[in-house]
């Protein structure tokens, strides 16, 4: 699964796009699970203590948000967009 990172997130893998080993059918959470195994330092930025996604990260399967599919148990396949939004300050 590929997985498109924007901001602070790509300075955290360094990189635009990194492939995360997950098979076909995972959930979100499955791939956001494998990419921390990836990227340690991920978790503490995409996960609270309840394992839920941490106020204002976004992530998005073929543009759209998650919220508005089955959340975290969205299931995703190789073919899809997987990007991965964190929270952004602005003015």
């Amino acid at each position: 699964m590929k997985v498109k990172l924007f901001a602070n997130f790509r300075d955290i893998c360094l990189d635009k796009v990194v492939e995360v080993p997950s098979p076909d059918g995972s959930s979100v959470a499955q791939v956001l699970e494998d990419l921390i195994k990836l990227y340690p330092a991920m978790e503490k930025e995409v996960f609270d203590g309840d394992r839920k996604l941490m106020p204002f990260v976004h992530v998005f399967i073929n543009g759209k948000n998650i919220i508005h599919e089955d959340g975290l148990n969205t299931l995703v396949s190789g073919e899809d967009q997987f990007a991965l939004f964190p929270p952004v300050a602005g003015g």
